[in-house]
């Protein structure tokens, strides 16, 4: 036998050639009392988690009313949008002039474009080993002025926004039959009046609906001529016949 033979060097120790086992990691079965298995124990209890959150959720549901607003009017230009909340800053972005106007386009594709791409290439751009916030100074700059710029935007948004107004103009009101082709509702969406009270006359955003009431044909001529609130004096246009016509045609309006 020659010597080494068999054998093989590594470094200034021997180790018999044949005498290596695979790395092959333990069996689970190995650890008693630590697994269980995927069906059915794992699955049960994913789903009695599962029921009890929908339970929850269903309970939430019945106890509190749907913010439901009332049946979009597109006649209605004082209407004040707003979108999910994970959307609010995007929407705060377009209130800017310079994402705004002429300018939509940089507020709508251009900032946020860039934005999402630099987050998208940050693991390209960083490929160290590091898994340290630390030790990545590119992937956690992105990612800490990503979450500063949604949340300061979204913050701005739920600041901004005017809540009372959105909670009128969304309140949903008692209906009537409206004959749209009577003088009446012609003289209405003449003097411009469909704007903030919208077409079916159920009101909008600071205008208050007008169904229901209560005024006499006079009052509502001296509310039309000399306003009320947050309406202007003078908006009204048209002859006296046609105030006449139109006090008459608000004032009879009830619901069904």
């Amino acid at each position: 036998m020659h010597r080494g033979k068999g054998m093989k060097f590594v470094g200034d120790s021997r180790v018999a050639a044949s005498g290596r086992k695979p790395n092959i990691p333990k069996d689970y079965s190995e650890y008693p009392g630590k697994t269980e298995a995927f069906w059915p124990n794992f699955l049960l209890k994913e789903w009695l988690i599962g029921a009890v959150f929908l339970v929850g959720f269903l309970c939430l549901t019945a106890a509190h009313q749907p913010p439901l607003e009332k049946i979009a009017d597109p006649s209605d230009t004082a209407y004040i949008p707003l979108p999910d909340w994970y959307f609010l800053f995007l929407y705060q972005l377009l209130k800017y002039s310079f994402a705004s106007g002429p300018y939509n386009i940089i507020g709508a594709l251009v900032i946020p474009g860039l934005a999402f791409g630099a987050l998208l290439l940050a693991p390209f751009i960083d490929r160290g080993p590091e898994r340290r916030p630390s030790k990545r100074p590119l992937a956690t700059g992105f990612m800490l002025l990503a979450l500063a710029g949604i949340t300061y935007l979204t913050w701005e948004s739920v600041d901004q926004h005017d809540w009372e107004a959105a909670k009128l103009q969304g309140q949903i009101v008692a209906e009537a039959e409206i004959d749209k082709e009577s003088d009446g509702y012609k003289i209405f969406e003449a003097n411009g009046c469909v704007t903030c009270h919208g077409g079916d006359l159920q009101g909008g955003a600071g205008s208050p609906p007008l169904i229901d009431t209560g005024l006499t044909p006079e009052e509502v001529a001296e509310i039309a001529q000399n306003g009320r609130g947050a309406m202007p004096a003078g908006l009204f246009q048209g002859t006296d016949e046609e105030l006449q016509t139109l006090a008459e045609f608000i004032s009879t309006l009830e619901s069904e």
